[in-house]
């Protein structure tokens, strides 16, 4: 178990740590989280809890995720991790051509071209399938009966909603083929205010077909009819073999050793793999302290080298030259490690993209315990809304190269590089917890932060996710937050990091975190940058 030191840490934690000998439900919605939390104490177990938490969200924030997105999971279970991957291809018609034909040079953010198959709804059901108590149909009574009574908008959810309004509207207004995201998501003429009620009625059907029929009907149903037909209608790709024969796909985590313990993430077509190699690079350095200047300087070296890796070959791992594991070889690894200089380096990739996710943390009283995270993408996704479903179609199409060389390169039935990633802690083959950190490209950054929170420096779950946070952009340029130690910062500046100091929480990412103790008791923390809140069951 990670020795917490709650009286080590000059900064000032926003939270209080929550305890529980029983059940417990993270994630960044409270209506969401005891919408969890109930499940578990109608006998329902962690994995159970967890999906009807993500069902909710898709409703209680809609800004951050939706029935047409993407899962991934990691799940202990009867003393050993499972690995979920429920994330869906381009359309078999899609292609680079296609781009050309259309005289694009890149991928466009919204409409058709970056929509791949939704995971999500079989994700839930392939969850309740293997490790579900409940009958998967009773998940969905509450997100159910909160579509038809009205969601209160909270206020990251609002502020998102705004962003969203405005990306939307510039990108989409007038074009017929967007008219049922604004007829969803602003039926006023403009986005829900904080505190106001929003009314998602039209979920309500959507939610009881994917319930009754485990998923079936989103892939073969009447909701896959609705999916094709508006694709029809509008020059969409779907055809009914690309939603028929989408399956999730199990798979075994991949880990590496860190200081005693084990960091787990799933392996490509997800980004685990990036946060692995940094965590890698320097598990023989000791750390002085959270406030050293050269612990930053060394992350984010790590971090730089770990994207190189990541952005030059991630992809579906059925296109992937080079096998994921030799990655994190002790000698690659260490080879990394000697390129790290007391300077600031230029690394290779490009700039990362922001982008919108939840994620869910959730753990039982018989010690199953769930990571989990789901996604559209840049908030809403595509800006395509199946018309009277509340299905926001993913733009995860975005993440695709367009250089036809690349690993990674757009091709009908691939699966994109994936930015969203579930992370989770062993040790001598005991579980310590789940953890995550969403936020398009800085997810595997905020995994290295809070890892090295817990384990280096000993912060308990909420003080490390509550101690100030970078983020590496592209170069040498780093966000930092605008409580960040100026020490630290004078250090990086020192060392030729261009710093930058943030006005806004969002760009850093938001996470959860459940650490089981010797005793078996949960401690769990919660995000400060958003509603983030723990229900216990």
């Amino acid at each position: 178990m990670i020795k917490f030191d709650p009286l080590s840490h000059r900064f000032q934690s926003q939270r209080n740590i929550v305890l529980s000998a029983g059940g417990m439900v993270a994630t960044s919605h409270p209506l969401a989280a005891q919408i969890g939390a109930n499940v578990l104490r109608r006998g329902g177990n962690a994995v159970d809890a967890a999906i009807a938490t993500a069902v909710a969200l898709t409703i209680t924030e809609p800004t951050s995720n939706g029935i047409g997105g993407d899962c991934f999971a990691i799940v202990w279970h009867g003393g050993r991790l499972y690995g979920l991957n429920s994330s869906g291809p381009a359309p078999v018609s899609l292609s680079l051509e296609e781009l050309e034909k259309r005289g694009l040079e890149e991928i466009p953010p919204v409409g058709w071209i970056p929509v791949t198959v939704p995971g999500e709804p079989a994700g839930w059901a392939a969850l309740s399938e293997r490790f579900g108590k409940l009958p998967f149909a009773d998940l969905f009574d509450e997100p159910i009966s909160l579509a038809e009574s009205g969601v209160p908008v909270f206020p990251t959810v609002g502020v998102l909603w705004k962003e969203a309004y405005n990306f939307y509207s510039k990108l989409c207004r007038g074009e017929e083929i967007f008219a049922p995201w604004f007829e969803s998501f602003v039926p006023n003429g403009s986005p829900p205010k904080i505190g106001s009620l929003w009314f998602p009625s039209f979920y309500a059907d959507t939610f009881r077909r994917i319930g009754e029929s485990k998923a079936s009907d989103f892939y073969c149903g009447e909701l896959a009819n609705k999916i094709l037909s508006y694709s029809d209608k509008t020059g969409g790709y779907f055809t009914g073999e690309d939603l028929t024969g989408f399956k999730p796909e199990w798979v075994e985590p991949v880990s590496v050793r860190y200081k005693g313990y084990d960091i787990w993430e799933l392996p490509p077509n997800g980004q685990g793999l990036t946060a692995l190699i940094a965590l890698g690079i320097l598990r023989k350095d000791t750390q002085a302290s959270l406030f050293d200047p050269q612990t930053a300087h060394l992350q984010i070296e790590a971090m730089k080298l770990a994207f190189s890796d990541a952005l030059e070959y991630i992809s579906d791992p059925y296109f992937m030259e080079i096998d994921y594991k030799a990655f994190l070889d002790d000698a690659y690894l260490s080879s990394h490690r000697r390129l790290i200089g007391e300077n600031a380096s230029l690394p290779r990739p490009g700039r990362p993209l922001k982008g919108g996710t939840v994620y869910v943390a959730a753990a039982d009283r018989e010690g199953t315990m769930v990571s989990y995270i789901q996604s559209n993408y840049m908030g809403f996704g595509s800006g395509l809304v199946i018309p009277g479903t509340g299905i926001t179609l993913q733009n995860r199409g975005c993440c695709f190269s367009v250089n036809p060389a690349h690993p990674n390169a757009m091709a009908g039935g691939k699966r994109p590089y994936h930015t969203i990633i579930p992370g989770f802690i062993t040790q001598s083959g005991k579980p310590v917890g789940p953890f995550g950190v969403m936020g398009g490209f800085m997810q595997p950054q905020g995994h290295l932060q809070v890892v090295m929170n817990m384990i280096d420096f000993n912060c308990n779950p909420q003080e490390a996710l509550d101690a100030p946070r970078w983020q590496w952009v592209e170069g040498k340029k780093v966000l930092v937050e605008k409580d960040f130690d100026r020490k630290i910062l004078q250090g990086l500046l020192d060392r030729g990091h261009q710093i930058e100091v943030a006005t806004e929480y969002e760009s850093f990412g938001r996470g959860q975190i459940i650490m089981c103790d010797e005793s078996g008791m949960l401690w769990g923390g919660t995000e400060k940058r958003c509603d983030g809140y723990i229900a216990l069951g």
